[in-house]
C-alpha cells in the first residue's frame, strides 16, 4: 500500500493549489481523480471557462448576425473550439501537477477508514493510506423528479448541454436561477428560441428588486420568455423533439424544444465516497460538514469548494485552500470567518455583479441607508463599446459612510465589483472611490458619477 502524507479527493481548484504549496515543502502528495477529463476540476472542464467561452462566442455570433444556418454553423464551431480549450487546458493542469511532484492518480476513491481509501478504475482497484485527506469532489447537477424527464434523449444538464454540436432551435430552461439564465442569454444571442420555466414568482429574489426589474426586463426585451409559477406535468420524446406539457394559471400548454436544459441548482458530489466508513459527518443537506478553518468531524480530514454545501464559485475554493494551508504550514489565522466580502458575477449580457447588501437586506439589518443609481447609457465607455443597458446602484451606511452593497448590471461589471469588494473590505469610505482619479473612457470612471450621487 502506497503512503502519502497527504491525499487529494477530486483535481478541483483547492486541491490541486493545496496539493502543489504542499509538495514544494517536501511532502509526498497524491490527487485522487475519477476521471481524465475532469483534470483542473469543474471549472474548467464543465462550468466556469468553457461556458465563459460559450458567453463571449455568443455575443460575437449576434453581432454577426445572418441566416439561421450561419448561426448554427457558427454554433457549432464554438461547442468545437470549446472543446479544444478545455482540453489545452486539462493538459497543463496535469502536466503541473507532475512537475510539482504531486503523484496523479485516475479512479474512483472511497473511505476505508479515516486514514485509507480505495481507489478503483477500469484496471484495477488498490487500497492509499493518508496522514490527511482532503475532500474536494466538487457539486454535481440536481435532477428533479419529473415523468419522462430521466428518459428523454433531449434533456441535458449544464454540462452535457455543452457538447450539444447542434443549435436547439427551441430550447427550454426548467430553472429561473443564475446557470439558467447565463445558458439562457447564450442561445438567445446564439440564435434559438429561449423559454425558462420557474416555480417562483419572482425573478431573480436574491437580488435587489429594482436591479431585478431592469435585468428581467432586458432578458425579455431580448427575447427570453420567462414563465412563473409554473408546473412541468411531463416530458415526452417525439422523433425530433420534446414535448414539455405544463401548467399555470392559464392552465395546461405543450411546448416544442429540441433540447431541454435542466438548471435546477446543483448538489455536494458525496456519492460513493463512504463518508460514514470515516466517520466524516454530513449536514441534513448533504454537504459535508466542517468549521470554520474546513476541518469535518475528523480532524485530520479537510473539505474544500462546493463539497461542503457554501457558496459554488471557484474563486471559494482557491480561498478554502488558503484557509487549509494556513492551519497546515501558516500561521492559522485564516478561516471562513474572515475572508472578507465574496463578490460574484451572473454572466448575462450585460453582466450582472454583486456584491454585500441589497437594499432590502440593509434595512432589515436596522441600518439608516443612502443610495444612489445610475443608468449605464451615462456612462461613456457604455457608449463607445455600444452597450447601454442596465443599471448601477449603490447602498452606504449613513453614519459611517461606508459602502453596504453594490449592484452593477452594466458592461464590464465583473471587473468593477472587485475595486468595491477591496473598498469594502478595507473599510474605506465611499468618498474614496468617488473622488478617485480613473483613466478615460472606462467603465470605472462611473465611479465619479454613480457615487456623486448619494445625498
Amino acid at each position: 500500500m502506497k503512503k502519502y502524507d497527504h491525499i487529494m479527493i477530486g483535481f478541483g481548484k483547492g486541491s490541486k493549489t493545496l496539493a502543489g504549496a504542499l509538495a514544494s515543502k517536501g511532502e509526498k502528495v497524491a490527487i485522487v481523480e475519477k476521471s481524465e477529463k475532469m483534470f483542473g476540476g469543474t471549472c474548467i472542464n464543465v462550468a466556469c471557462i468553457p461556458t465563459k467561452f460559450l458567453e463571449n462566442q455568443a455575443r460575437i455570433s449576434k453581432q454577426f448576425g445572418g441566416s439561421q444556418k450561419d448561426k448554427a454553423s457558427r454554433y457549432k464551431k464554438a461547442i468545437q473550439d470549446k472543446r479544444e480549450l478545455t482540453a489545452r487546458l486539462r493538459e497543463k493542469n496535469y502536466q503541473k501537477g507532475i512537475s510539482q511532484g504531486v503523484d496523479v492518480v485516475v479512479g474512483e476513491a472511497a473511505f476505508v477508514d479515516d486514514h485509507q481509501i480505495q481507489v478503483t478504475n477500469q484496471q484495477e482497484s488498490f487500497a492509499l493510506y493518508g496522514e490527511h485527506i482532503y475532500i474536494n469532489t466538487g457539486a454535481a447537477p440536481f435532477i428533479p423528479e419529473i415523468e419522462g424527464l430521466k428518459a428523454s434523449k433531449y434533456v441535458y444538464t449544464s454540462e452535457t448541454m455543452m457538447e450539444l454540436e447542434e443549435l436547439p432551435k427551441e430550447l427550454v430552461i426548467i430553472g429561473g436561477g443564475y446557470i439558467g439564465l447565463e445558458f439562457a442569454s447564450y442561445y438567445i444571442n446564439f440564435g434559438s428560441k429561449v423559454t425558462v420555466i420557474q416555480d417562483g414568482n419572482r425573478f431573480i429574489p436574491r437580488e435587489d428588486e429594482e436591479i431585478a426589474q431592469v435585468v428581467y426586463q432586458s432578458m425579455t426585451d431580448r427575447g427570453v420568455e420567462i414563465l412563473f409559477e409554473t408546473q412541468i406535468l411531463s416530458i415526452t420524446d417525439e422523433a425530433d423533439r420534446a414535448i414539455v406539457t405544463i401548467k399555470n394559471a392559464q392552465g395546461e400548454k405543450n411546448l416544442n424544444a429540441e433540447a431541454v436544459l435542466v438548471a435546477t441548482g446543483r448538489r455536494p458530489n458525496i456519492k460513493n465516497l463512504k463518508l460514514e466508513n470515516a466517520g466524516v459527518e454530513v449536514t441534513e443537506r448533504g454537504a459535508v460538514s466542517v468549521n470554520e478553518y474546513l476541518q469535518t468531524s475528523v480532524p485530520h480530514i479537510w473539505a474544500m469548494g462546493d463539497v461542503v454545501g457554501g457558496l459554488q464559485f471557484t474563486y471559494i475554493s482557491l480561498d478554502d485552500s488558503r484557509i487549509v494551508k494556513s492551519q497546515l504550514i501558516g500561521d492559522g489565522n485564516r478561516s471562513t470567518k474572515n475572508r472578507g466580502e465574496v463578490p460574484y458575477t451572473v454572466f448575462l449580457d450585460p453582466p450582472l455583479s454583486r456584491v454585500g447588501l441589497t437594499e432590502q437586506q440593509a434595512l432589515d439589518k436596522g441600518y439608516a441607508i443612502k443610495k444612489a443609481k445610475l443608468p449605464v447609457m451615462a456612462i461613456p465607455k457604455a457608449q463607445v463599446l455600444q452597450k447601454p443597458e442596465g443599471m448601477m446602484k449603490v447602498i452606504v451606511q449613513q453614519d459611517t459612510d461606508l459602502i453596504l452593497g453594490a449592484h452593477l448590471f452594466a458592461v464590464e461589471s465583473y471587473e468593477l465589483i472587485n475595486l468595491i469588494k477591496l473598498a469594502m473590505d478595507q473599510k474605506i469610505p465611499y468618498q474614496v472611490l468617488r473622488d478617485s482619479i480613473y483613466t478615460h473612457p472606462t467603465m470605472s470612471e462611473s465611479f465619479n458619477d454613480l457615487l456623486g450621487m448619494i445625498p
